[in-house]
């Protein structure tokens, strides 16, 4: 299957199995599997570092929905000339591969805090610390499905990694050996999970590791995209790098501000620290009689 001297080759078909109709591929086995480990790896931490679990299950649910909405819907945009202007019922044919990553990030994202803004969820910049560290595993997971699948063309490389697709069902069927471009992101998923966990314990402010979580992942992929053949937008720009592009500043300024506003507990601390302060520096004022008052 590999002759790793001249380069990796895939011939492994899409499809698992199909019966009664249902076509159960690598692409949709991966995608619930990384669903399914994300979840698992945000309620262990919720457990471990005394968040309400039930609110992690509750809210993944919102962010699973509008992932898989988002994560469809921008890859339909995306290739909404060569693959859906003839062919509208496949726009529903998600079990077949065709989905954004960054339509997944996302519509999960506005779905997850849509839902935990509406159900009054405890801490929400906490919990999506916690959201941000579990849905950089799942993405990772996710990524294996999209390499066997090989439906993200990416530029032709003669490095001994490049993969070639033999299996005649595989999208990329006949094409010349290319760069892994989604098991590059697959590798720089697992780096990010690492150095969220280490941003996450070593910066005790809520929001830094899910705004750290959208800054790198913005990085990785607009460097990615550069190997990948997606159509282009503007400027020779992949519509991922303009989204990079885009959300890399807000992210940063968040971090920013996060790192140096304490929260809102400590302000009132602090303030309230200041207001004793300036009560005991205060002379207290004499009566009629000329003593002090007592009060």
């Amino acid at each position: 299957m590999t002759d790793l001297l001249l380069t990796i080759e895939i011939g492994l078909d899409p499809s698992i199995v199909k019966f009664a109709g249902l076509d159960i591929t690598y692409h949709g086995l991966f995608t619930a599997l990384g669903v399914v480990v994300g979840v698992a790896i945000s309620a262990w931490l919720a457990r471990k570092l005394n968040y309400p679990e039930d609110m992690i299950y509750n809210v993944a649910l919102a962010l699973v929905i509008g992932g898989i909405i988002g994560a469809r819907g921008l890859y339909v945009i995306e290739h909404w000339n060569s693959e859906f202007n003839d062919n509208i019922g496949d726009i529903f044919a998600i079990n077949t591969g065709g989905i954004s990553i960054y339509g997944a990030l996302i519509g999960g994202t506005i779905g997850a805090w849509a839902f935990a803004m509406v159900t009054k969820v405890p801490n929400i910049p906490r919990g999506a610390d916690i959201a941000g560290i579990g849905a950089i595993v799942g993405m990772a997971i996710g990524r294996i499905g999209d390499i066997v699948n090989g439906e993200h063309f990416a530029k032709t490389s003669g490095l001994p990694w490049a993969v070639e697709y033999t299996d005649i069902n595989s999208p990329a069927f006949g094409r010349a050996p290319m760069h892994p471009a989604v098991g590059y992101e697959l590798i720089g998923d697992l780096v990010i999970f690492f150095m969220l966990l280490v941003i996450y314990f070593r910066v005790p402010r809520a929001g830094v590791t899910f705004f750290s979580y959208v800054l790198l992942y913005a990085v990785l992929r607009f460097a990615v995209s550069f190997l990948r053949l997606d159509d282009e937008v503007v400027l020779g720009l992949r519509t991922a790098q303009i989204i990079a592009l885009a959300t890399i500043p807000p992210a940063i300024a968040m971090i920013v501000y996060l790192l140096r506003t304490p929260p809102a507990a400590e302000r009132r601390a602090r303030a309230e620290r200041r207001r004793e302060a300036r009560e005991e520096s205060t002379p207290s004022q004499p009566d009629a009689t000329g003593e002090p008052s007592t009060g």
